[in-house]
């Protein structure tokens, strides 16, 4: 009886991992949100890859401490996305020497191709002497800046996402644009190119506007510079062949199409019509530039496609040559 009425010894209370105090997990979004208005009204539209990249590292550490994870979702964060970070550096960094090497820019070949393509007149000096009124920006002025800047966080926040529920997707989608990057970096030191613009600048071309960049003066918001690409030694304006404006959407089309609903594949396909007629009427790259960036995209998500198919038809195989021999071991 005196055993029965003896107090069972206290069971050890196992410590919980340190979390972030209360207060600070509920404004931790307020506070992002906070920092990224006075960015843009500090310095401006962030249209620069790494200046996007830096935000979106700050999202991802926001709702870490958002949602509690404390010193291990910090952790998590940095070990898949510090090494992201330094490939997009990398490329910035590298994209500029494409500008420097010793042979002149091509343009007489893409020009050719256009008009080949417009039945005799470039399809960016028809689409501005239809459509553009400098000075007075058009509703569809607008919608292209918003296209055009999509290109600088689109995959980046698809990345997310996809890093937060479907981690092997997401490395796929990663892998697609990393090959997809440098693959287009490769060819801008092998065959640069310049756009339409430039080429109208040296009187090849009828007067052309850079659209999106003048409506965004006219707005008078200042343009985020890049992190990286401080002074003139890494602009590279004859990197347009291939596009990777064009490039990234068509990737999205492919890598999400066989899972996408209806609804979803409408929009995979509006966007990379979106983004060509935005490039083009932009006088930011010719036709064929885009046809090259699908090209590019259709190359790298396909055949990375098949090298994963390849992989996991081995390992099947291998497993079952496996179980053959433990079951010829009983």
């Amino acid at each position: 009886m005196t055993r029965l009425l003896r107090p069972a010894p206290p069971t050890p209370v196992r410590a919980g991992r340190p979390r972030p105090p209360a207060p600070l997990r509920r404004l931790a979004w307020p506070l992002y949100l906070l920092g990224f208005a006075w960015y843009l009204h500090t310095e401006g539209l962030p249209a620069a890859n790494d200046v996007m990249f830096c935000w979106l590292i700050g999202a991802l550490l926001t709702a870490a401490v958002h949602s509690g994870h404390g010193p291990r979702g910090f952790l998590l964060v940095l070990r898949d996305w510090v090494p992201v970070m330094a490939a997009v550096w990398t490329y910035s960094l590298l994209r500029g020497y494409g500008a420097h090497t010793p042979w002149a820019p091509h343009w007489l070949p893409q020009l050719r191709a256009d008009e080949l393509l417009g039945l005799g007149r470039a399809w960016t000096v028809r689409l501005q002497h239809a459509l553009y009124t400098p000075g007075t920006p058009h509703w569809y002025d607008y919608a292209a800046v918003a296209v055009y800047l999509s290109h600088f966080f689109v995959v980046f926040v698809l990345l997310a996402v996809l890093w937060r529920r479907r981690p092997e997707r997401f490395r796929r989608l990663l892998a697609c644009y990393l090959a997809l990057t440098f693959a287009g970096f490769a060819t801008y030191v092998l065959y640069p190119a310049d756009p339409p613009w430039l080429v109208a600048q040296q009187g090849h071309l009828p007067e052309l506007h850079r659209v999106v960049w003048e409506v965004i003066a006219q707005s008078g918001l200042p343009q985020a510079a890049s992190l990286v690409e401080n002074g003139s030694q890494f602009a590279n304006d004859v990197a347009a062949m291939p596009s990777l404006h064009s490039a990234y959407p068509a990737m999205l089309l492919l890598f999400c199409w066989p899972t996408a609903g209806p609804r979803l594949r409408a929009l995979l396909v509006a966007y990379p019509l979106a983004m060509t007629f935005t490039l083009v009427y932009g006088a930011e790259h010719f036709l064929v530039d885009v046809f090259a960036g699908w090209a590019y995209a259709a190359v790298v998500v396909l055949g990375l496609r098949r090298l994963d198919g390849r992989r996991a038809a081995r390992r099947a195989a291998q497993r079952g040559r496996g179980a053959a021999d433990l079951a010829g071991c009983r």
